[in-house]
């Protein structure tokens, strides 16, 4: 209910920082150092404005797969769908009321319609992991995408460690 955005991310280093075996391609570093969605571990997620997170680890950003997870994850019952302006998405306007910002016309807030909070997400996901982890496994991305989703939709929570330990 309310208002959902839904945003994917790249997880994984920069192809310059990796074995030359490792890199792909010749060098692997392209112009802009090696950042881009090239062998990199996709994660989708959606966010209720001052709710909850659900994220998962998807294969691809096909328009499939990114409809697929919002179904998923989102109720019918959604007052409004923010998103960005990745093609992944063009089906859900058939589903849901769906807004778009469009970041390569440098659009980023358009009254409501914004993808803020699920990238602050991003952000803490992504520190997180630099900070505390430093190197994970695309093995096990999908546990570390849902400690970071429990913290995330804990984080009001006192006594989030005593919920932790009873199992949620």
């Amino acid at each position: 209910m309310g208002i959902v955005e839904v945003d994917e991310t790249f997880v994984g280093g920069k192809a310059r920082n990796r074995h030359k075996d490792k890199r792909g391609g010749p060098g692997g570093t392209g112009s802009a150092g090696g950042t881009g969605g090239s062998g990199k571990a996709i994660v989708a997620g959606a966010v209720r404005r001052k709710g909850n997170v659900v994220a998962r680890v998807i294969n691809s950003v096909s328009r499939a797969a990114l409809t697929s997870f919002v179904r998923e994850a989102v109720s019918q019952k959604v007052s409004l769908l923010c998103t960005d302006q990745h093609r992944g998405y063009d089906l859900l306007h058939a589903e849901f009321p769906h807004a778009i910002v469009n970041h390569s016309k440098g659009e980023y807030v358009v009254g409501a319609i914004h993808t803020n909070t699920i990238e602050g997400f991003w952000s803490l996901f992504k520190r997180g992991i630099m900070g505390t982890y430093h190197k994970i496994s695309a093995k096990y991305l999908p546990l570390y995408v849902a400690e970071f989703q429990f913290r995330y939709n804990n984080r009001k929570n006192e006594g989030i460690f005593e919920t932790a330990v009873r199992g949620f």
